[in-house]
C-alpha cells in the first residue's frame, strides 16, 4: 500500500513516515499544497494523510482539488470532508488503526471516469483510452488533458492549464501549453481540442 503524507512539520512527518514504513507501507511526503497536488496527479495512492495547516495554502485546497477531479482516494487527517481525522498530538498506534479502517471502508469505492465520445480518462488509474486502446501520454500531456476533460464544454484558459500542469510553480515558456495541445491532437485527433482564440481551449461543444 502506497501512502501520501502531506505534512510541513519535519519532525512529525519523519516520525509518522518511519512508523508507517515499519508497518509495511510505502510512503511519499509532500510539505506544501503545490507538492501535494502534483504528487496526486502523478501517482495513484492507497490513502492520503493530510494536514490542514500547510504553507502557501490549506489542506482543504488539496482535498477540494482531489474531489473536484473525481479522485476518491481515502483521506485521513482533517475534519472538513475527510474520511477520518485525528487531533494532534496523536498516538501512532491509533493512527495506524484509523488508517486501516479508512482503507477497509474505501474498498469497492469507484471513481468516476471522464468521457468524451470515444475518449476515456480514468483519474483513479491515470489511464487514457481511445476506442478502447491505451494512449500513452507524458505527465504534462496527461495533466493538460485532465484539466480540459474536467471542464468539458467550458473554455480553459492558458493560465488555468499552466496551474494544472505545473501547480502554480516555476517559470513557463509562453508556448509550452500550445506544445502540449499540439501533442495531444497528434495522439488523439486534430478535432478533439478546439482553440477559442483570445481565450483558451475547449473539449466538446460549448455549454449553453
Amino acid at each position: 500500500m502506497h501512502i501520501l503524507l502531506v505534512e510541513d512539520d519535519a519532525m512529525l512527518a519523519e516520525a509518522v513516515e518511519g512508523g508507517l514504513r515499519q508497518q509495511g507501507w510505502a510512503v511519499d511526503r509532500a510539505g506544501d499544497v503545490s507538492a501535494a497536488r502534483l504528487a496526486l496527479l502523478d501517482h495513484g495512492y492507497g490513502a492520503v494523510l493530510l494536514d490542514l495547516g500547510l504553507p502557501r495554502g490549506s489542506g482543504l485546497d488539496v482535498l477540494r482539488a482531489m474531489r473536484g477531479r473525481y479522485d476518491a482516494t481515502p483521506v485521513h487527517g482533517l475534519d472538513a470532508g475527510a474520511d477520518d481525522y485525528l487531533v494532534k498530538p496523536f498516538p501512532l498506534d491509533e493512527l495506524y488503526a484509523r488508517l486501516r479502517a479508512v482503507l477497509r471502508r474505501s474498498q469497492g469505492r469507484v471513481s468516476a471516469v471522464l468521457q468524451h465520445e470515444a475518449l476515456c480518462l480514468d483519474p483513479a488509474r491515470r489511464r487514457v483510452t481511445l476506442d478502447g486502446r491505451d494512449v500513452p501520454l507524458s505527465i504534462h500531456e496527461y495533466r493538460t488533458l485532465l484539466a480540459l476533460m474536467e471542464r468539458r464544454g467550458w473554455v480553459v484558459t492558458r493560465a488555468q492549464l499552466e496551474d494544472s500542469v505545473y501547480g502554480g510553480d516555476g517559470t513557463i515558456e509562453s508556448n509550452t501549453i500550445a506544445v502540449y495541445i499540439h501533442q495531444l491532437r497528434r495522439k488523439l485527433g486534430n478535432e478533439l481540442i478546439a482553440t477559442v482564440h483570445g481565450f483558451g481551449y475547449r473539449i466538446g461543444e460549448p455549454v449553453a
